[in-house]
This record gives structure tokens, sequence and C-alpha cells, in this order.
């Protein structure tokens, strides 16, 4: 099989997938956070202040889910047909969320009656809360397996199957790890008695994370014991679990000084590490299956050709840079706190 730099294709484009879906969730993560925590501010400034905060970047960071489900289809077809069509309530249901999310963001402002508004803001709170709740969903069915064929076709009873109990508790700590991760982007965006509120706030979703993701860890290691195979024939591997719970005993460390930088920026590294765990657990698996493991589908069954992904490696070089630049850009011309003015939402 034909290599670049030592590694081959379908490895370099399930690092590339990886690499977009953990910039989508570090991205949208904290949008998605602010939006959940929506209703627990009770006045209306406070409400579009919070709303602002994530203005001008919310759409942009949807770009990474866009151009990650597409890297998903190109490098990968025969996972993204199985994976969509067996997961297709979870995912239909993640795209009304998205498309009431927008829709309440953009129609909350056009009118000024309380009602109007009240109703957009529960659609963008629910809507925010549920999209996070569902990405967890898909990644604990992602990792437990699915009943999937020897024609890689889904033989399960449905989408009540879906939301088994370690599906239901990876969606509790994803949208804790996310509501951690918008209350501390809120409050590097906000200031006077919001900024207070939002201190408390993130103390309370930090214990709700910090359970929940002690309850998901120790499920994971007593029922799940496939996901710990890598790193126990490969005892160096355990390097990142160490920096994972670093990175996560850092948050609160950094957020009882005020210092939410640097705090943004570990819950950040916790949601990436916490994915190149996924990674490592899965590989070279993409989709594991309950039914036989000989069912189960790898980068190498999963994989388009040696040559089309040559070619799209190609594009990925020459358009990564363009994606970051973009996105760096954006957050440097909106970096500060938040001022309301008559273009505001």
């Amino acid at each position: 099989m034909e290599t670049f730099l030592g590694i081959d294709y379908p490895t370099w484009w399930f690092l590339v997938v990886g690499g977009l879906f953990s910039g989508y969730a570090i991205l949208d993560g904290f949008d998605f956070g602010a939006g959940a925590w929506h209703l627990f501010f009770k006045k209306e400034q406070s409400r579009r202040i919070a709303l602002n905060a994530i203005g001008p970047v919310w759409d942009g960071n949807e770009v990474w889910l866009v151009i990650g489900g597409g890297a998903l289809f190109a490098g990968f077809p025969v996972l993204y047909a199985t994976l969509f069509s067996a997961m297709y309530t979870p995912f239909m249901l993640f795209l009304v969320f998205i498309i009431f999310r927008a829709i309440a963001i953009e129609f909350r402002s056009k009118e000024e009656g309380k009602l109007w508004r009240k109703t957009w803001d529960i659609c963008y709170s629910v809507s925010s809360i549920m999209l996070a709740f569902l990405l967890g969903v898909v990644l604990g069915n992602v990792l437990q397996g699915i009943a999937i064929d020897e024609k890689y076709q889904y033989q399960g009873a449905g989408f009540f199957e879906f939301l088994n109990p370690y599906a239901l508790m990876t969606g509790c700590t994803t949208l804790a790890l996310f509501m951690v991760h918008g209350a501390i982007y809120l409050l590097l965006k906000t200031e006077g008695r919001l900024y207070a509120k939002l201190t408390i706030l993130l103390k309370r979703a930090i214990i709700f994370f910090m359970v929940t993701f002690g309850i998901t860890s120790l499920y994971t290691l007593l029922y799940i014991p496939h996901l710990s195979d890598d790193f126990k024939s490969s005892p160096g591997l355990f390097i990142v679990p160490v920096l994972t719970f670093l990175s996560i005993a850092n948050v609160p460390r950094l957020a009882s000084k005020k210092n939410y930088g640097y705090a943004f920026f570990f819950s950040s590294l916790t949601i990436g590490l916490l994915l190149v765990l996924v990674a490592i657990e899965l590989y070279p698996t993409l989709l594991i299956s309950t039914l036989n493991p000989q069912y189960n589908i790898d980068v190498y069954k999963a994989a388009s050709s040696t040559k089309s992904m040559g070619i799209m490696l190609t594009f990925v070089a020459i358009g990564t840079p363009l994606v970051l630049g973009y996105t760096i850009f954006v957050y440097k011309t909106f970096k500060g706190k938040v001022k309301l003015d008559e273009h505001s939402y």
C-alpha cells in the first residue's frame, strides 16, 4: 500500500477526519455550551450580551462540521453510508436542532415582543443542549459498537436502541464538558453582573462534568473492556490519559484564580485529548459490530482508492492553512468584551 512519510493513506485520512472533528468539537463546543446556559440568564441585556458573544463566530465554527462531513464521505464512503443509515434518526434530529438553533439566533432580535424573544430563547437554548447531547450519544454508540452485519447493514432494533445507558452517559458528559467550555468563553467576553453570575455557573458546571466524567469512565472500564486493549498492549500510550487528567485538573485550578484565558486553553485541550483517546481506542477500527468482530469496519475496508486519497490529501495540504487562517482572523477581529450597539442581536 502506498505511503507518505511512512504512513499509509487510509491512516492519514483517519488523522485528517479526526483533526477536523476535533476542531469542530472545540469551536462549536463552546457556543453550544454558551447556548445551554442561555435560559439561566434572566435579564434581556444579559441574554443579548451572551448571544452577541458567539454572534460573530458561530456560523464560521459550523464550517468545520461541513468540511469534516465531506472529508468522511470522501475518504471513508463505506463508513459514511453505514453510520448515517444506521443512525438516521439521531442525525436527522441533529439536523433539525442545528437548523432551529440558527433560526433562533437570527430571528430573536427581529421583533421586540417579549413572547417572540422568549420563544426563540427557548429554541436556542434547548437546541444547543440537544446538539451537545446528541453528539455524545453518537460517540457513545460508536465506542460501544452497533449491530451491523457482513454487508455493513444495520440490524438493530431502531432509535431507542441508541439510547442505551452508555450512550446516555456519554451524552451527559459531552453536554457537561461543553457547558464548562461555554461558560469559560462567556467569562472571557463579559463583565459586570453577568460575569459574576457566570463565575458561579462555571463552578456548578465543573462539578457536573466531574461527576458525569467519573461515572462514564468507570462504566467504560468495567463494562466496555475492549476500549482499553490498546493501552494494555502498549503501556507507553498511558501518557495520553495522564495528560488528559492533568488538563482536566487545570481547568478548575485556573478558574479559581480567574485566569480564564488559560482555563479556556485547557478546556479546549481536554476536548482534543479526549478525542485522541477515542482515536487510540478505536484505530484501526472505525465502527465496531456487536454481532461479530469480523464485520467491523476498519480504515482499510472503508477507504476510497489510493489514488483518490492521494489527490484529496493534496487538497487538504492547501485548504487546511486557509481554514485555520480564516478562523484565526475572525477570532482576532472580534476579540475583547462584548459591547452592545444598534447592530447587535
